[in-house]
């Protein structure tokens, strides 16, 4: 008979629970009040090589933008965030062409913008949590961008199973 302490566990999580968690961790550092995203991209080889979240850009304080929705160009974040997909690619620090080949997962749908840099870098997989923007001008023309450049991309389905951890 074996001890339970000499077999491999069985209910360990898969790499896209890990990497997705990690996304879903990392976006718990963004300040904006309605949407939280986090990005985590990993090399073929499962290794994390960068994380980033939405929120301004380094240096400019979080007290000093607005964080409304609506209004004028200049009264709403939109025109000042940084999104996660970018400033996960801005925070690598390696050279660019080190993340040829590597996934990007994503807790929302990346948008045109995003889409660019992503495909720009040569990340070659998009694992998404939501597309609740499916249907906008901005998520069609990712997903057109996407398939033209051979950029696959999956939404995450979580296993549903419960994982716990003996310490």
């Amino acid at each position: 008979m074996t001890s339970d302490r000499t077999v491999k566990r069985e209910d360990y999580i898969s790499w896209d629970e890990y990497f997705m968690g990690v996304a879903r961790l990392t976006a718990e550092r963004s300040k904006d009040p309605n949407s939280q995203v986090g990005a985590c991209i990993v090399s073929a080889d499962h290794r994390i090589l960068s994380m980033g979240y939405n929120g301004f850009p380094a240096g400019c304080s979080d007290d000093d933008y607005p964080w409304a929705r609506e209004g004028d160009e200049l009264s709403v974040k939109y025109t000042y965030v940084t999104h996660a997909e970018l400033n996960a690619i801005l925070n690598f620090r390696g050279g660019m062409s080190s993340l040829a080949g590597a996934g990007l997962y994503v807790t929302l749908f990346p948008c045109n913008e995003c889409a660019k840099a992503i495909i720009q870098t040569g990340i070659k997989t998009v694992v998404y949590g939501s597309d609740k923007y499916a249907d906008t001008p901005s998520t069609v023309a990712s997903k057109k961008m996407f398939d033209s450049a051979g950029v696959k991309y999956r939404k995450y389905e979580p296993s549903g199973r419960k994982v716990s951890i003996d310490l």
